[in-house]
């Protein structure tokens, strides 16, 4: 039989793995949850951030005079291992779990506990010289050392995200740049418009991201806000004077973050707006990134068929009966991330608002939703730019081509011919399939070639200025 040490709570008696850190209430944990398969230690930078808001809570109960300063010393320590990843695969609990928690919480606070007896040179299990509850979760709850934890882990989380997705819009400025020369139709309701530079298209995809950044800040701002110290339900019971503003001071200095103490603990312990927004902006963003993958997929299609105006990198064959056939698989697997991203939302949303009186027990699930949605979008972005955005191509001579043929350039001539001539020349030429130079000025002799040519030069046709 494999060796094992007994370890008991209020419940009973359990055998624990000799070799574990984590304690009885993990096992209960690993017992009773089995919904995503996905356990703790999928998001190491949750189990960090753990660690973190451990390390910060002893060394202001030793400041305060609550816990021994070597004792304290030896926690804080722990947390360090912790921290670095060393033990990530300690934290085995379901991210989807009943609880609020606890059983995260828990697994944080025995794993620690035991790194703690061990730097001491004690067995694990022996819990009188450093306990899981009573030491390393001294003056805490897991009502607010899981969601500070949460929240310090979703702050460095979207650093990763907001990196990729800065990364993502300057590849399409880029493209903007590469190609600013490339003529081009402009469509409106899948129908002709008016011309205008390829460049100013995929310009244009990099600002509609560059704002997703500036949300993403506002987002980091609100979640920066923590509760640290108000224990239970944010009356702060057991935790001694001071100590909420001294942690969060210590918690400042280990992460690095801006983070403030929430001016209403009550307030703060039950409210997951903050979570609301922030998956509200990644909804915002995974629907702008599938809206732009629609036109790539619209402006690549064809090649002989469709509109033809780009290429996309052609990374693997498209059918097992077409020959030759290349799908664009790239913004096609980034829609449908946009998709999962988009449910996730609802799920935050209805979790939400399922809170009750002093506390919001579906936090596990709201943080699921958020660490998987963020994981996917990053994901999302770095396919996107590598696989599809730097390889793009354009069919410049075709994208002209479409244009000179283009009825939509009658539009040009509007301010010359007025509406109603102008919409003339555009039903004779749809009618007869004649050209709109034909007509206007072979034919009807409306204009002179050279007005013709004024007003339709490359660069009036893609930054029109005013012409009589």
């Amino acid at each position: 039989m494999n060796a094992s040490r007994i370890e008991h709570d209020f419940l009973g008696e359990r055998a624990i793995p000799a070799d574990a850190y984590y304690g009885i209430q993990t096992l209960r944990a690993l017992e009773n949850f089995h919904i995503t398969g996905i356990p703790l230690k999928a998001e190491p930078l949750f189990v960090q951030a753990l660690a973190y808001v451990k390390k910060g809570a002893a060394l202001a109960n030793r400041d305060l005079g609550v816990l021994d300063a070597t004792l304290a010393g030896h926690i804080a320590q722990a947390c360090d291992r912790v921290a670095t990843g060393e033990l990530d695969n300690q934290f085995l609990t379901d991210m989807i779990q009943g609880g609020a928690g606890t059983s995260v919480n828990m697994n944080a606070n025995e794993v620690i506990a035991n790194v703690a007896l061990e730097l001491m040179g004690k067995p694990k299990g022996q819990y009188e010289f450093c306990h899981p509850n009573n030491h390393v979760n001294c003056s805490q709850s897991t009502n607010d050392a899981y969601p500070t934890a949460f929240r310090i882990a979703l702050n460095n989380k979207l650093q990763s995200y907001r990196d990729a997705l800065a990364e993502l819009a300057d590849a399409f400025a880029a493209k903007g740049e590469e190609f600013r020369n490339v003529l081009k139709m402009g469509r409106t309701q899948l129908q002709d418009a008016v011309p205008m530079s390829m460049g100013d298209e995929f310009k244009a995809f990099a600002t509609n991201l560059r704002e997703e950044l500036l949300r993403i800040d506002d987002s980091r701002r609100l979640i920066s806000e923590i509760n640290m110290g108000a224990t239970a339900i944010g009356t702060r019971v057991n935790a001694p004077e001071g100590y909420a503003e001294l942690v969060t001071q210590h918690l400042r200095d280990i992460t690095g973050l801006d983070l403030v103490l929430a001016g209403d603990l009550i307030e703060a312990t039950y409210d997951t707006g903050a979570y609301v927004q922030l998956s509200g902006v990644l909804k915002r963003t995974a629907v702008k990134l599938s809206k732009i993958c629609n036109d790539l997929r619209l402006l690549s299609s064809g090649p002989r068929t469709g509109i033809n105006e780009i290429n996309l990198p052609p990374l693997q064959p498209g059918s097992s009966i077409m020959p030759g056939k290349v799908n664009p698989v790239v913004p096609e697997v980034v829609n449908q991330t946009a998709f999962y991203v988009i449910g996730a939302d609802l799920t935050v949303t209805m979790a939400a608002e399922a809170g009750q009186l002093q506390l919001n027990v579906m936090e596990p699930v709201i943080s699921f939703a958020l660490f998987t949605s963020i994981s996917y979008m990053t994901n999302a972005a770095h396919t996107l730019r590598e696989k599809c955005v730097v390889g793009i191509t354009a069919n410049a001579k075709h994208a002209e081509d479409l244009v000179r043929n283009s009825v939509g350039i009658v539009t040009q001539l509007n301010p010359v011919l007025g509406y109603e001539a102008a919409a003339e020349i555009a039903k004779e030429a749809l009618r007869t399939g004649k050209s709109v130079y034909q007509i206007a000025v072979t034919e009807r002799q409306l204009l002179s070639q050279a007005k013709w040519d004024e007003i339709f030069t490359f660069e009036n046709l893609i930054r029109p200025h005013f012409i009589q």
